[in-house]
């Protein structure tokens, strides 16, 4: 067993050619990362079919905090990921192994933490959320499903899919997050309008995604358990603590990792705020374009995700030309399905927009800031791209610095900038404005910062 996932590993980090290599890891985080944004609108979806406004506030208030969740979980899951990638390049497997366990401990530790400190803290934190008199139970008893009962489940399915990638079973990495996906779809409908009586529809949604995350942690076991007690991913603690070096890479990459994230969600939030300050009615032709916008994007982030440990491991292999080229190849293939969704999104915007609501006038906003905001497409993904090359490389301080750069340095301040100067139109223009110059930022990093080929990273930030 050991030695067929020594000999597939291999396969893929050092003998496929690049293009095969590439295409085994991408396709499945590509699917994942689809199927992560259709269950992230599922439970929306299914709760706004109550036409009960205050439910689906109450959802909506606690979905900012779930995506913490996502960020403790890139923290661990990241960190180790790459770090595990170029381990396995410098033939170190059994330092790998011990930082496996210790990321899987470290994710353990950090959603166990913040599940309670949700649980003995809701009051105030829902206060704070805006949580009133009509919205407060329901936004409560989503909360207790999703972060506090499955806080944990969510934060270790999704760092175990991170350290399986990292070994080169990109296959069994996103299965069991499309598994996860696909059931909460299936259970939304059947626990809120079949099992559970009229008025528990929020509870309904709460339980599906806490049981679906549940599954999906549990396929990951078992995933564990197929490939054997000598597997680089492992929860055994046999093996003892990873040196000093290890652990600090763990963070180095990771905490740019959610802070990124994290900043990521902010950028979107901010959206929303300045939109309700002209009418209701571009807050929701806003809403629209940033749910459609994502499909892209995803694709694109499961281009970076596939992409990363075959960089990581040629990097510390010191194969340059064998990771020179996965980067060109990944590269050019986001920038294409990019060019693909502009094409698209420019002639199709209203058949779209349509897709989310029928109001005429909703629509016709939405088309319009639809057809400027995916002219930024291309600039986000290679604005991103650049930060997933140099998380692979292990260089966390530079992701760190671009990630914070492109967010409270030019996306944030333009948002604002160009909502004072051209009104509801500048807020969706500023993507572009924005992301140009972060391009720009990034090509000139990555052309003086980029490291020498095999020259070890680990301990650096």
């Amino acid at each position: 067993m050991q030695a067929n996932v020594n000999s597939s590993r291999e396969d893929v980090f050092e003998h496929l050619p690049v293009s095969t290599a590439l295409r085994k890891m991408i396709i499945p985080a590509v699917s994942s990362q689809l199927i992560v944004l259709i269950y992230n609108m599922a439970d929306t979806f299914f709760v706004g079919q109550t036409n009960n406004p205050y439910m689906v506030a109450g959802t909506s208030l606690i979905l900012p905090v779930f995506n913490i969740t996502l960020c403790l979980a890139g923290l661990a899951g990241t960190g180790g990921g790459s770090l595990i990638s170029r381990l396995l390049g410098q033939s170190r497997e059994e330092e790998a192994k011990r930082v496996s366990a210790f990321s899987l401990y470290l994710g353990l530790a950090i959603s166990a933490l913040f599940a309670v400190g949700i649980a003995l803290f809701m009051d105030p934190i829902l206060n704070l959320l805006g949580a009133g008199e009509n919205t407060y139970e329901y936004a409560k008893q989503y909360a207790l499903c999703v972060i506090v009962l499955g806080g944990i489940p969510t934060v270790l399915s999704n760092v175990l899919a991170n350290l399986i990638r990292s070994i080169g079973r990109s296959k069994e990495a996103s299965a069991g997050i499309i598994l996860g996906g696909l059931l909460n779809i299936a259970l939304d409908p059947l626990f809120m309008f079949v099992l559970l009586p009229d008025g528990n529809e929020v509870l309904g949604a709460g339980i599906a995604t806490c049981l679906s995350n549940c599954t999906a942690f549990l396929f990951f076991i078992v995933v564990l358990l197929r490939m054997g007690r000598e597997s680089v991913v492992t929860f055994s603690p046999r093996g003892g603590w990873p040196r000093r070096a290890s652990i600090l890479a763990i963070f180095g990459v990771g905490i740019p990792s959610a802070v990124t994230t994290f900043l990521f969600d902010l950028d979107y939030v901010i959206i929303d705020k300045l939109m309700v300050s002209y009418n209701e009615l571009a807050l929701a032709a806003v809403g629209i374009v940033l749910k459609v916008e994502r499909f892209p994007l995803n694709v694109g982030v499961g281009i970076c995700q596939g992409m990363m440990p075959l960089v990581a491991y040629n990097y510390s292999a010191g194969n340059k030309q064998r990771m020179e080229d996965t980067i060109r190849l990944a590269r050019r293939l986001g920038l294409i399905i990019a060019g693909i969704s502009i094409v698209l999104y420019e002639l199709f915007a209203v058949q779209f927009a349509h897709l989310f609501i029928s109001d005429v006038q909703t629509v016709e906003l939405a088309s319009q800031f639809l057809r400027i905001r995916v002219l930024a497409t291309p600039l986000m993904f290679l604005s991103f791209f650049t930060v997933y090359l140099f998380q692979a490389f292990g260089r966390g301080r530079i992701s760190l610095f671009l990630g914070v750069v492109r967010w409270l340095g030019f996306n944030i301040p333009m948002l604002f900038l160009l909502n004072a100067v051209f009104g509801m139109f500048g807020i969706v223009w500023s993507q572009v404005t924005a992301d140009t110059l972060t391009v720009i930022l990034s090509f000139y990093v990555y052309w003086k910062y980029r490291p020498a080929v095999g020259v070890p990273q680990e301990g650096r930030m």
